[in-house]
């Protein structure tokens, strides 16, 4: 208030230096014309002038009143006849003056009204700036911690004053965040008990309070919330210690918070729909996944039931029952598959797929997958296109490993007997490519667009009585990706696809 008061007392002497400055300079020039010989119309016209600039250089029309009425009265005491006296001798001289105060009046208050609303429509501008400057800010927030930042930084920088914000945390405040203004030392002042009890009230009655009102005026901010119609999303204080917000001053600081309160408002009702839209997806993977997994669970289990029912009954030679055990292996076999693949998508979607990365031998790896796949690989001719040079990879082998059964399962599933798989390995800097290639039915680019997503399947026919879930080559993705590799599909020609993918090479230290 001590500032407040000092900084009114200079800007009276300002405008009273600058009215006596203007009168002095009017009267010079007065002289000037009266030495000329210059009207007394001419020298009361200087007056009249002066009188109006007094009015747009002062911030008070009381200057502009001051200053007609000492133009009137300087220029009968020193231009009229007798001079240097209050006397006129002429008979419309008071009239005169009279005119004349009231056209200084006149010209001083026109003068003042066109400054004062000058200043509105600048105000008007600047406030719109700051408004436009402040929204497209927020637009640019991804959250509602930036948004809060962003409103708290731009408050600073309009204010020059120390900025406390509380966000809201259910049905309370969480703990006060500080934007300091400047090289402001002392922050502990923003935390005491009272600020805290302050913004607390504000926030449970949606009302202002603290500085400057009469609701725990001793606080040092005041304290405003950030809110719509229904909600209340935190507290904003500004540090008014020594200072006086103007009406237009509070006007914009409401304006600001009303920003922000409106992008948070967006911010929330975006965060709901995406957890809802999320919420409806996950339901929909999930009813996918059951409905595939009640459908495609019964057929293998079905041909082992059956066949071990078969074998029970021991009416079979060795070739029927060795034929037997093998239908029954293939099918254990795609289930423990099929197994694998569901728990590697549940630790995927709730965060949990942990990578134990070591320096393993990628052609031990090769050869352990294809031990694995179907026995039906049998009856295609399968080739390891290597080179001679031991290739280390620093991955975690049993995730690869499952990555190499998927594409190679797909790759026997989707080739016609007596074709050819192929796979062969470049390495580039510091990855290792691997291709896997088949000479089978393709894949149409349309569906090679959504080939690695989570229950999408480029053929749905039935393929070996069975019919896929769709996960193997989103796991495959998911996989690669977390080892910092790359997973793509391209065509293979004459016909069929190539499935290739890079893994990190483990750097191979050489001692001498």
């Amino acid at each position: 208030m001590q500032i407040f008061n000092q900084k009114k007392k200079l800007e009276c002497l300002r405008d009273f230096l600058i009215t006596a400055g203007i009168l002095s300079a009017a009267t010079g020039i007065g002289f000037g014309f009266y030495t000329l010989g210059f009207s007394e119309e001419n020298i009361i016209i200087v007056y009249l002038l002066g009188a109006m600039i007094v009015a747009v250089l002062t911030a008070s029309r009381v200057w502009s009143g001051l200053a007609a009425l000492f133009s009137v009265l300087l220029f009968n005491y020193l231009f009229t006849v007798p001079r240097f006296s209050f006397s006129a001798y002429g008979s419309g001289y008071p009239v005169t003056f009279v005119i004349a105060f009231i056209a200084a009046m006149i010209v001083g208050n026109l003068a003042v009204q066109l400054k004062r609303q000058a200043e509105r429509s600048d105000k008007m501008a600047y406030r719109t700036q700051i408004l436009l400057e402040t929204n497209q800010m927020l637009q640019r927030a991804v959250n509602e911690k930036e948004i809060v930042e962003e409103t708290a930084g731009q408050i600073v920088k309009l204010f020059g004053r120390s900025v406390v914000c509380y966000r809201r945390n259910k049905k309370n405040l969480e703990n006060p965040v500080v934007y300091p203004a400047g090289q402001e030392n002392d922050l502990s002042v923003y935390f005491s008990d009272e600020e805290r009890e302050t913004a607390l009230w504000a926030f449970r009655n949606h009302k202002r309070a603290g500085a400057g009102t009469d609701i725990l005026s001793g606080a040092v901010c005041l304290y405003l919330t950030i809110r719509n119609k229904n909600n209340v999303y935190g507290v904003v204080g500004i540090d008014l210690r020594e200072m006086v917000l103007t009406t237009a001053e509070q006007n914009l600081l409401l304006s600001v918070l009303g920003e922000c309160a409106l992008a948070l408002e967006k911010e929330h009702y975006n965060r709901k729909r995406a957890e809802a839209a999320t919420k409806a997806k996950n339901e929909q993977l999930r009813a996918n996944l059951l409905r595939s997994i009640s459908h495609d669970l019964r057929t293998p289990l079905t041909s082992i039931s059956g066949n071990a029912d078969i074998l029970l009954q021991n009416h079979l030679d060795e070739e029927q029952r060795k034929r037997t055990c093998t239908y029954i292996y293939e099918d254990a076999i795609w289930m423990i598959n099929l197994v694998e693949n569901l728990l590697s998508a549940t630790r995927i979607e709730n965060g949990t797929m942990q990578l134990t990365k070591h320096a393993e031998l990628l052609e031990d790896i090769i050869d352990e997958a294809l031990k694995h796949i179907s026995r039906k690989s049998k009856e295609y001719e399968i080739k390891k296109e290597l080179p001679d040079e031991v290739l280390l990879v620093n991955v975690d082998s049993r995730l690869i490993l499952q990555v190499f059964i998927n594409l190679l399962d797909n790759a026997v599933k989707y080739t016609p007997p007596g074709g050819t798989i192929s796979i062969e390995t470049e390495t580039e800097t510091k990855f290792v490519h691997v291709r896997i290639a088949d000479s089978g039915i393709g894949i149409s680019e349309e569906k090679k667009k959504h080939i690695f997503d989570m229950f999408y399947m480029a053929n749905e026919k039935i393929v070996d009585s069975r019919r896929s879930l769709g996960l193997g080559l989103a796991l495959c993705r998911s996989i690669v990706t977390a080892h910092g590799g790359t997973i793509r599909v391209y065509d293979n020609h004459p016909k069929g696809s190539v499935f290739d993918f890079t893994l990190p090479l483990e750097e191979v230290a050489i001692h001498e």
